[in-house]
């Protein structure tokens, strides 16, 4: 399937993250910098219900107000003390996008779930988090798929920084 053909006439009624999809996302796949999805139709691969986007990231004293409250972190995930290290391997989710004809069928959940599953259960490399800057609309999509918040203190005008911890599903 060509990616950047098939997904010319995704909508996901976001004017940036359109943008993003349209525009930019294939410069983004070419280097590597992210690896792109498309959730299509069974019977027509050009039509695009969702799409989202994945890279590699880290959760680390820098995503927190300060050590006290990284420190905390760690405690109540668990990390033993020879495990508390400086930052622990995440997934991002980069964007996240339904397409407008089949907003509220839970597409957007159906994914989130994939993804956990596909790195909690076979991941090809170490990953303990799933993260995502969810744009301040989205925070109760996200809220309700058992994301929290990273920092409380977040103040971006945009966008808060939460995170999924998949040892909740890995077994």
């Amino acid at each position: 399937m060509d990616f950047s053909k098939a997904i010319k006439n995704f909508d996901c009624g976001d004017k940036d993250l359109n943008d993003f999809i349209l525009y930019r996302s294939t410069e983004f796949h070419k280097y590597r910098l992210a690896v792109n999805y498309a959730c299509v139709d069974a019977e027509d691969a050009n039509k695009v219900y969702a799409y989202c986007s994945l890279a590699n990231d880290k959760v680390a004293m820098g995503d927190f107000k300060d050590k006290t409250e990284f420190n905390r972190f760690r405690k109540e995930r668990g990390f033993p003390n020879e495990k508390r290290l400086k930052s622990y391997p995440a997934v991002k989710l980069c964007r996240l996008g339904v397409d407008v004809s089949v907003k509220k069928q839970r597409i957007g959940t159906a994914i989130l779930n994939y993804i956990k599953l596909m790195f909690s259960k076979n991941s090809m490399s170490g990953c303990r988090f799933l993260t995502v800057d969810a744009y301040l609309d989205a925070v109760p999509f996200y809220e309700k798929n058992k994301f929290k918040f990273m920092n409380e203190e977040d103040d971006d005008p945009h966008t808060r920084l939460m995170y999924y911890d998949l040892m909740k599903i890995a077994g």
